[in-house]
C-alpha cells in the first residue's frame, strides 16, 4: 500500500546529490569498500531520522564502541535474526504512537543492515518472515559475494566459477566456485513487497532516486547492492567504482526494480562489453586466465549473462 500521496522530486545528475552527510568517515572498514560508498548514499535520503539493526558481518565494524560514524541510534544482532529485531522496534514505535506517548513526527525509520551471508543464507527465513507479515522496514543487503569479514568463504551470493577461502583452485577443482549466484531478487520478488531494488556504488543516480521511490511505500523496501571488496576480490581499493561499473556495463549486474512484483530494468547499457572485461582485473578469476586460459569457462559465464537479458527482454516486450 502507498503510505501517502509523495510528490517524488528526483534527481537527473550527480550535481544534485544531497549535499548533508549522514555518515561520518573514518570508520575501520576497508579501503575502497563499495558497500561504505553505497550506505553513504543510502543515508542522505534516508535522513538521521531512523534506528539501524545491523547483523553480524562487515557492517559491524562500522560502530565499534565507544566510536560510531551514524547520527542515529543502532543496535546490533547475530546474523540470523535482524529482521526480528527491526520487528520488535518497529512494534514498539507503533505502540507508543498508538498510546500517544510519541508524536508521529518523532516516528522513526527501521533500517536492516546486512552482508551477503546473512541475506542469501542465514538470515533468509527471518528476512521471508518479515515480508509475509509486511513489516514496514527497510533492508539494505552490502553483497561483496562472499563471507567478507571471515576469510572470504563461499557464500550463496558468490559467483561461479570464483575462487574463495573455500572453493580454492588446484587440480581436483581448476574452475572455483561450480554452483552459480543465488537468485536473491527473484525468492524476494516472489513475495511481492512493495519495493524492491538492485543497486550499485557506481550509479549514485539511480540509487538515491530508488530510495526516494520507496520512500512513498508501507510495508518492506529492500535493497541488494553489488559491493565491490577489494580485499576478497583481489583489486585496488581505488578502482572499487570501475569494478561497479564494469558489473553494469557487461550485464553481470542488472539494475533494476520492482514493484509489488512488477520488475522494470533502470538502467540498461545501449551496448554490452565482453563479461571478461570485467573479470580481468579480480584476483579471484585470476585462474581464468593463468596460467593457462579457460575459453569453455569463460564461454559458459558469458551465456549465462546473455541468456539472462535473452529472457529479460522477452519478458519486458511480452508486457507491451
Amino acid at each position: 500500500m502507498f503510505l501517502k500521496f509523495m510528490n517524488i522530486t528526483t534527481i537527473k545528475s550527480i550535481k544534485d546529490i544531497p549535499q548533508e552527510e549522514n555518515l561520518s568517515p573514518g570508520t575501520p572498514t576497508c579501503a575502497g569498500c563499495g558497500g561504505l560508498l553505497s550506505l553513504r548514499h543510502c543515508l542522505k535520503v534516508l535522513g538521521e531520522n531512523i534506528v539501524v539493526v545491523n547483523a553480524a558481518g562487515c557492517f559491524t565494524l562500522l560502530a565499534v564502541y565507544p566510536f560510531t560514524p551514524f547520527k542515529s541510534s543502532w543496535l546490533y544482532t547475530a546474523m540470523a535474526c535482524a529482521p526480528a529485531g527491526a520487528q520488535g522496534i518497529r512494534d514498539a514505535l507503533d505502540i507508543l504512537i498508538r498510546k500517544g506517548r510519541l508524536d508521529l513526527k518523532e516516528n522513526v525509520k527501521v533500517v536492516v543492515l546486512t552482508g551477503d551471508g546473512v541475506a542469501y543464507d542465514i538470515g533468509l527465513a527471518s528476512t521471508s518472515g518479515a515480508l509475509y507479515r509486511n513489516l514496514d522496514f527497510y533492508y539494505i543487503c552490502s553483497d561483496n559475494e562472499a563471507y567478507g569479514n571471515t576469510g572470504f568463504q563461499s557464500s550463496g551470493a558468490t559467483p561461479f566459477a570464483s575462487k574463495t577461502g573455500t572453493t580454492p583452485i588446484g587440480r581436483i577443482s581448476p574452475t572455483g566456485l561450480e554452483l552459480p549466484k543465488k537468485n536473491l531478487f527473484e525468492i524476494w520478488r516472489s513475495h511481492t513487497p512493495p519495493y524492491l531494488a538492485t543497486i550499485s556504488p557506481a550509479h549514485p543516480v539511480d540509487l538515491i532516486n530508488k530510495f526516494k521511490k520507496a520512500e512513498q511505500y508501507k510495508g518492506p523496501k529492500l535493497f541488494i547492492n553489488l559491493s565491490p571488496c577489494p580485499a576478497g576480490w583481489v583489486t585496488d581499493p581505488s578502482h572499487s567504482a570501475k569494478f561497479a561499473r564494469l558489473a553494469v556495463d557487461t550485464g553481470i549486474w542488472a539494475l533494476k526494480e520492482a514493484i509489488y512484483g512488477e520488475v522494470k530494468h533502470t538502467v540498461v547499457p545501449k551496448s554490452f562489453r565482453p563479461v571478461e572485461e570485467y573479470l580481468k582485473g579480480q584476483g579471484r578469476f585470476a585462474h581464468l586466465f593463468k596460467p593457462v586460459r579457460q575459453e569453455e569457462t569463460l564461454k559458459r559465464v558469458q551465456e549465462m549473462v546473455d541468456q539472462y537479458w535473452d529472457n529479460a527482454r522477452s519478458s519486458e516486450s511480452r508486457k507491451r
